[in-house]
């Protein structure tokens, strides 16, 4: 069978792994190929490629995961090969097959070895023939609950159920006592048919501390398999890893060789081709059991990357090509160490929910020897409510894992995002932790210490809003004057003839107020950084303005923070039966409305000038305007009605 001619890929997937993917086969003169949604017409991925593909729709179901689309693009744009990246369609037998019927070439194992791994109990039976050690469990066709109640009591409590077609966590229960397995049973069977329309269930021995640790395979046409070493992925969240690296401390030459010989028997088992993973449990006294095989390349493949220097998406285009691996097991590299994080766009403070919305600062890491970012986004991008809330991965390398760990604790720190929360700081917090310096890890990391990781919310500091407020009137004032920026209306330094020169300024950030009596300037703000001196030691704060937001980092978090009105804040919260009162004393300036107007909420009403500054009374509410109990010019008293509003 003659090699087949690849010169074109098409990648059928989006965000990161598209970029990152497109990334190698142009770097071997391959013409690269985009499918992208109607949402993400514009997304960065589209961006970096040389061709792109409409495939309509938003959502995924309509989109991305529409075999006859996906070849039809190929068709379409010229491409002979489909790279399936992660997720979607990745894992999915019949788009390979499909792949395969239309003359193209699948960038992935043959569609019989998805088919083999796509259940995970007909995965371990496979395994148990190929002498692949496997957690003591039951994973018949018996569905029933007094099947599971006999096996579960033979395993020996505690137990987990997993659904047999699944993935991500769903699916899955911890079963401590038989008195809770009919309840968890059912839970976990109605998630199963929810998630992936398939409800059989496996159970299984709950292992106590367990490593998640996996193997790197690879293997050709030419019947040659070798593992790349292993990775340690413990640290999860919800069955989902969050922290990624390789090698996985403490695991010995033996332990590192017993489980990659086994993760070869498992893919020569079932005819393997290509890259795949195969996860294993580790318990505390050096046992491993197999979990199960991803077919397909992973996340955080770039730690294996870092530590072997091999290009693992060039692997696979050249075996897709019909060449050999170019090195034997023996010759495999194992250099220094790596670690990988997963950023998303998510809220750490409220249950890691998804957010969307503009990123309207997006900086990542500075380049570097041992830096990689590996993101799907830029400045300016939407984050859509429609697909996987994952921004990109950091990944750093050292020559030890503390090398590793202090130089991806800076990369975290230089990282600024603004317009919508992520788990950075999170991740950070999970970097620095003592237990995670010592390499204490399990997959119970995050729960033993969520209290430091997901700490109360404190109020923020008087230094912080001093600086705030420095940052804030400088970015603020800066373009008055383009033309003479020697001119007095130009600094908005609070000058006042005769009197110290001093300016409130009202801002908010995380739900907080506070007003700052700025003087004069103890802070210079120069691209974008805010440099503070303070008893002899100056720091530098990253500040971003962005139209009526500044973006303050502050003790490794960036901030959002805006100036707000408190008179009409107070104004609103003063207004007891449709009327709105004066919160201070003051001077009326302007009444901007008349009585029997109808107005909509957040219209200007009156602006009182009180402590030397002008603040607006708004509509806290739609409605109309009863009576007016002021005029400009008067001087009111804190309490008074000024509006009634209907």
């Amino acid at each position: 069978m003659s090699a087949p001619l690849i010169t074109s890929v098409l990648v059928a997937n989006r965000g990161e792994i598209a970029c990152r993917v497109m990334r190698t086969a142009k770097s071997l003169g391959l013409t690269t190929v985009a499918v992208h949604s109607a949402t993400d017409r514009d997304a960065r991925h589209c961006r970096e490629a040389d061709i792109c593909v409409d495939v309509g729709g938003n959502k995924a179901a309509d989109s991305y995961l529409k075999i006859d689309k996906i070849i039809a693009a190929a068709k379409a744009s010229g491409a002979q090969a489909i790279h399936p990246g992660y997720g979607f369609l990745s894992e999915n037998a019949g788009f390979a097959r499909a792949i395969e019927d239309a003359g193209l070439v699948f960038l992935g194992p043959p569609a019989s070895a998805i088919d083999a791994m796509g259940s995970k109990s007909a995965a371990k039976a496979l395994m148990e023939i190929a002498g692949v050690p496997l957690v003591p469990g039951y994973h018949g066709e018996a569905q029933d609950l007094e099947t599971f109640r006999v096996a579960a009591e033979a395993i020996g409590y505690p137990v987990l159920l997993k659904a047999t077609a699944g993935g991500g966590g769903k699916g899955m229960k911890v079963v401590e006592d038989v008195s809770e397995l009919g309840e968890a049973l059912a839970s976990a069977q109605r998630e199963a048919l929810s998630s992936f329309g398939d409800a059989r269930m496996l159970v299984e021995k709950y292992v106590l501390k367990p490593r998640h640790v996996e193997i790197q395979i690879f293997a050709d046409r030419h019947g040659n398999c070798l593992y790349l070493n292993e990775r340690d992925c413990s640290i999860q969240r919800r069955h989902q890893k969050v922290v990624e690296e390789a090698p996985a401390p403490g695991l010995s030459i033996e332990q590192r060789q017993a489980m990659g010989e086994s993760a070869v028997r498992a893919a020569q088992a079932i005819g393997y081709v290509g890259a795949g993973t195969v996860e294993f449990l580790l318990d505390a006294r050096g046992e491993f059991f197999f979990m199960e095989m991803n077919t397909r390349l992973q996340v955080e493949h770039p730690v294996t990357e870092a530590i072997t220097g091999l290009d693992l998406v060039a692997w696979q285009i050249r075996v897709a090509r019909g060449e050999a691996l170019p090195i034997s097991q023996a010759e495999v590299p194992l250099r220094g160490h790596a670690i990988e994080v997963r950023l998303y766009a998510e809220d750490p403070g409220n249950d890691f929910l998804p957010q969307t919305g503009r990123l309207e600062v997006y900086r990542e890491s500075a380049a570097g020897p041992g830096r990689r970012v590996d993101s799907g986004v830029s400045e300016g991008d939407e984050v859509s409510p429609f697909y996987d809330p994952m921004l990109g991965k950091l990944i750093a390398w050292g020559e030890d894992r503390e090398q590793a760990r202090l130089r991806l604790l800076a990369m975290l720190d230089e990282f600024a995002i603004g317009g919508l929360k992520t788990n950075l700081a999170f991740l950070r917090r999970i970097i620095g932790h003592p237990a995670f310096a010592a390499a204490e890890l399990d997959t119970g990391f995050i729960p033993r210490y969520q209290e430091q990781l997901l700490p109360a919310a404190q109020p923020l500091p008087t230094a912080f809003w001093s600086a705030a407020g420095q940052a804030f009137r400088q970015s603020q004032t800066q373009a008055v004057r383009a033309d003479d920026p020697a001119s007095p209306w130009s600094t908005g330094n609070g000058f006042r003839c005769g009197l110290p020169a001093h300016t409130l300024l009202a801002l908010s950030c995380n739900g907080e107020q506070h007003t700052v009596n700025l003087h004069a300037p103890s802070a210079v703000l120069h691209e974008e950084q805010l440099q503070i001196e303070h008893n002899g030691v100056r720091r530098l704060h990253l500040a971003i303005r962005r139209a009526d937001t500044l973006y303050l980092r502050w003790e490794g978090e960036l901030h959002s923070i805006e100036a707000y009105d408190p008179i009409a804040a107070a104004g609103a919260s003063h207004a007891p039966q449709g009327g709105l009162n004066a919160p201070m004393n003051g001077s009326i300036v302007r009444i901007l409305v008349e009585a029997g107007q109808t107005v909509e909420a957040g219209t200007q009403l009156v602006v009182l000038e009180a402590m030397k500054m002008e603040h607006s009374l708004r509509a806290p509410h739609d409605g109309v305007v009863k009576a007016l109990f002021c005029q400009e010019g008067e001087m009111v008293s804190e309490g008074t009605v000024l509006v009634e509003l209907t």
